[in-house]
């Protein structure tokens, strides 16, 4: 759905506002594309200016760290990974989020298997969408998007 949104966005950049739960693709001065979204629970939720730094169809997916040692239980068995497909919990797309100096956030921008949970605070930081809403945002953002996290 086209919307308003602040002027002073530039034109192509992402805007997710995590406690509207909406992701916002700027597509002219003062319009943007709105999204549904789902975002990090309360204490993972991450905000910040990123950019696209990878894109990726059917994307594998490996949990971090962090997510095993909060809930071995669910995350231990795809330690060495979850090989892209319909199962995988990032969906039909990913965009990778990069910081300042091209490091890998670890956030993604991505599909997902449970659409039910877009307009919650349910992820592990990562910013979930219907696969068929991040199918169309993969096709019309390029690498190097700016991407701003509230």
């Amino acid at each position: 759905m086209e919307v308003a949104i602040r002027p002073d966005f530039e034109v192509g950049s992402i805007v997710v506002v995590s406690k509207d739960y909406f992701l916002y693709h700027v597509i002219a001065p003062g319009r943007a594309v709105r999204y549904g979204v789902a975002v990090g629970k309360a204490e993972l939720v991450w905000r910040g200016k990123a950019t696209i730094g990878r894109k990726t169809e059917w994307p594998s997916w490996t949990p971090t760290q962090a997510m095993i040692k909060r809930n071995p239980g669910q995350y231990a068995k795809w330690s060495d990974g979850m090989p892209g497909g319909p199962q995988n919990p990032l969906g039909a797309r990913a965009l990778y989020l990069y910081d300042a100096r091209g490091n890998d956030t670890a956030i993604r921008i991505h599909g997902t298997t449970e659409p039910n949970s877009i307009g919650r605070s349910v992820s592990n930081g990562c910013i979930r969408m219907r696969n068929e809403a991040v199918m169309d945002l993969f096709e019309q953002v390029p690498l190097g998007t700016p991407v701003y996290v509230y």
